[in-house]
C-alpha cells in the first residue's frame, strides 16, 4: 500500500444522485479513492494525514454536456457578428480562454457540439494537454444538417450519401456525431417548431455508420417528429429538446436515450432581452421556458437520464458560469439538488463516456473532486465560489481561489 491520505467532509455529494451524506471520513490511497465512512472523533488516524473540510461540501467535477469552445457568450451583437469570420488563431484563444473558465468553475469535461471549422479538434490536436487547462474535450468537429437548413454556423450539409457524411466527420477525428435535425425556435409565434431535416432513413444511415465505430450520436431537435425520428434511429442524446411532447419523453425514458435540455439559452434570452433588438417577443421566450420546465419535470418523473448542458456560447451564455445556472433551473424544474448534481456529474460523463475518470466519488475511481465551503442548501450556488480543486487527491496548484473571469473569449 503506498501514501494514504485522509479527509473529514463537513457534506458529500456523490453524484449518483444519493442523498447528500454528513460528516463523511474520506480515504484516499495514491491518488485514488479508498474509502467513504462516517466521521467519529474516536477514530485514531496518523498524525498530520487529515484535512479537515468539515467547513465543506464535497462533490464530484463538473461536466457540461453540450457547450460551443469557439464562440464566445458575448451579448454584444457587434461582436458576435464579427466572430463568425474568426479565423482559426482567434478562435484558438478563444478556446482557451474557454477552457480556462471552465476550469476555474469545476468542470473537468465538456462536449463542443460544433464548429464549421472544426477549430476545436484542431485545438486538441495542436495544443499538448500539459498546454492547456485541465479540462477532457469531447468535440463533434462539424455538425451534419441538410442542404439549405439551419446549421451551417455549426457544421456542415449533407453530402447524396448520408453514411459517407457520417464517415467523413469521423474520419476527422470527432468523439461523438452531431445531426441537426430541426431548426431554432420561434422567438416570436409560442410553440412554432419545423419540419425534420432528414427522412428516417437517413437518420438511420448516419446513426448506424457512428454506431459501428463505437461513436455516440447527438441530435439538435425541437418539435414532436424530429424528436422522434431521432428517437427512432437510436441516437445517444437529444439536444434541446423543446416541444417534444411528453410521448417523446415516455419514449426516451423506455430507451434509456439522455435528455440535454439546454434551460439557460432561454433564461439568458429573457434576461438579456432588450439587446435582442426587437427580434423576439419576451411573453413568447418566458412561455417557452415554463414549457421546458413542465418536459423536465415530466422526464424525471419518467426516469430519464437528464444530462447537464449550458450551450455555453450562445447568446449571453458564458463558459463555466453557465453550468451553475443551469444546475439552478433544473433545480427549479423540479429536481432535488442531488439529481441536478448528477446531471452534471455521473450522467454527464456516462454520456461523454469519461466515466472511468470523472462522474461519481467511489472507491477505486481518482480522487477529483470540489471543495466548496457551507452547506448543501447553498448549492449550486457555491459552486462558483470553490475553496478548492483536488485532482488526485492532492489541491491542484492551477487553481485559484476566486478566479477572475477571462474576458478575452
Amino acid at each position: 500500500m503506498g501514501e494514504t491520505r485522509y479527509f473529514r467532509a463537513g457534506w458529500v455529494i456523490d453524484g449518483t444522485g444519493a442523498a447528500p451524506r454528513r460528516d463523511v471520513l474520506i480515504t484516499v490511497t495514491d491518488g485514488v479513492f479508498a474509502g467513504f465512512a462516517d466521521f467519529s472523533e474516536e477514530d485514531r488516524l496518523p498524525e498530520g494525514l487529515l484535512t479537515d473540510l468539515s467547513y465543506a461540501m464535497i462533490l464530484p467535477l463538473l461536466v457540461d454536456s453540450h457547450t460551443h469552445l469557439g464562440m464566445s457568450g458575448t451579448i454584444d451583437r457587434a461582436a458576435r457578428e464579427q466572430q463568425l469570420g474568426n479565423d482559426y488563431q482567434a478562435r484558438k484563444k478563444i478556446v482557451g480562454a474557454n477552457l480556462r473558465n471552465y476550469f476555474g468553475h469545476g468542470v473537468g469535461a465538456v462536449r463542443d457540439a460544433g464548429d464549421r471549422q472544426n477549430a476545436v479538434l484542431r485545438y486538441c490536436r495542436e495544443v499538448a494537454q500539459d498546454q492547456r487547462p485541465p479540462v477532457i474535450v469531447k468535440a463533434v468537429g462539424r455538425a451534419i444538417h441538410a442542404p439549405d437548413r439551419y446549421g451551417a454556423l455549426i457544421g456542415a450539409s449533407l453530402s447524396d450519401d448520408p453514411r459517407k457524411s457520417a464517415e467523413t466527420e469521423l474520419d476527422g477525428g470527432a468523439d461523438c456525431l452531431k445531426i441537426v435535425n430541426s431548426g431554432l425556435n420561434s422567438l416570436r409565434e409560442y410553440g412554432k417548431t419545423t419540419a425534420p431535416q432528414f427522412s428516417p432513413e437517413q437518420l438511420k444511415a448516419m446513426v448506424n455508420a457512428a454506431k459501428s465505430r463505437g461513436a455516440p450520436v447527438m441530435v439538435h431537435a425541437n418539435g414532436e417528429e424530429p424528436v422522434r425520428r431521432a428517437i427512432e434511429a437510436g441516437c445517444s442524446s437529444i439536444e434541446h429538446g423543446f416541444f417534444m411532447g411528453r410521448d417523446n419523453i415516455e419514449l426516451m425514458a423506455e430507451r434509456g436515450i439522455y435528455w440535454v435540455p439546454t434551460l439557460f439559452t432561454m433564461h439568458a434570452m429573457r434576461v438579456y432581452f432588450e439587446g435582442l433588438g426587437g427580434q423576439a417577443d419576451r411573453s413568447v421566450i418566458e412561455r417557452t421556458l415554463d414549457s421546458q420546465f413542465t418536459q423536465v419535470a415530466h422526464a424525471r418523473r419518467c426516469g430519464v437520464r437528464i444530462a447537464c448542458g449550458s450551450d455555453a456560447g450562445g447568446y449571453g451564455v458564458l463558459h463555466g458560469e453557465a453550468v451553475v445556472e443551469e444546475l439552478k433551473l433544473l433545480k427549479m424544474a423540479g429536481l432535488k439538488i442531488s439529481e441536478a448534481i448528477c446531471s452534471a456529474t455521473e450522467h454527464g460523463a456516462r454520456l461523454l463516456g469519461v466515466d472511468h475518470e470523472l462522474g461519481c466519488l467511489a472507491v477505486g475511481k481518482p480522487a477529483h473532486f470540489l471543495v466548496a465551503r457551507g452547506t448543501i442548501g447553498q448549492l449550486p450556488r457555491k459552486i462558483r465560489f470553490l475553496d478548492a480543486i483536488y485532482h488526485n487527491g492532492a489541491p491542484s496548484p492551477l487553481y485559484r481561489k476566486e478566479p477572475e473571469y477571462d474576458f478575452s473569449a
